[in-house]
């Protein structure tokens, strides 16, 4: 055998490991970045829940007849807001995240208002609808705080892949991209003041 077919082996063997690793490599990017979708779409889904859950929760507090107007007004102009805006799992852009957290920041700012609100009216406080509902937001708040651990845990083990070599060379050849993870909203840093 002469060292020419020596090489030519040697190469294609090379070649094929390099192959098998790159398809291997391309499958398990594929599998994250569909974690990563998963994990967005019960983002979302714990988002509508609370969006769903505020109808409800406003119709109930409208019951109360003195009710400041202005406070449910902001919120159902913030939950609207909330509702509109659409991101795709594909398309997770840092601008196109931080326009969603915002909404969602504002319509949370909102509630919270509302909740405060609310503590002025004991007649509502008592009303076992209210507090039913009250216990269901809350409830979805935590729902939304895990969905939203388990999306960045699932975008840290993409970019992780995506990132490492020898994948960080496939993943440039077939336009895998590192996604945004959810951050603290600006501001979070501050404990909120308390007046009475």
């Amino acid at each position: 055998m002469s060292t020419r077919n020596i090489v030519l082996i040697v190469i294609g063997l090379l070649i094929i490991v390099l192959g098998y690793q790159g398809c291997k490599g391309y499958n398990k990017v594929i599998l994250q970045d569909e974690e990563v979708g998963k994990a967005w779409a019960n983002v979302q889904s714990d988002y509508q829940r609370r969006a769903d859950l505020i109808p409800n929760l406003v119709n109930t507090v409208k019951g109360e007849a003195n009710f400041e107007q202005t406070t449910l007004q902001n919120v159902i102009a913030a939950r609207a807001s909330a509702t509109q805006i659409k991101v795709d799992a594909k398309d997770l852009t840092p601008e196109k995240l931080q326009e969603y957290q915002a909404a969602q920041g504002q319509l949370s700012q909102a509630l919270g208002r509302l909740l405060m609100v609310t503590e002025n009216y004991p007649n509502l406080r008592a009303n076992d609808a209210f507090r039913g509902l009250q216990a269901q937001l809350e409830g979805t708040e935590n729902r939304i705080k895990v969905s939203r651990n388990d999306f960045n845990a699932a975008v840290k083990d993409y970019n992780v892949k995506v990132r490492s070599f020898p994948m960080n060379l496939f993943a440039g050849m077939f336009g895998f991209k590192t996604k945004e993870a959810f951050k603290a909203e600006a501001g979070a840093e501050k404990a909120p003041e308390v007046k009475f």
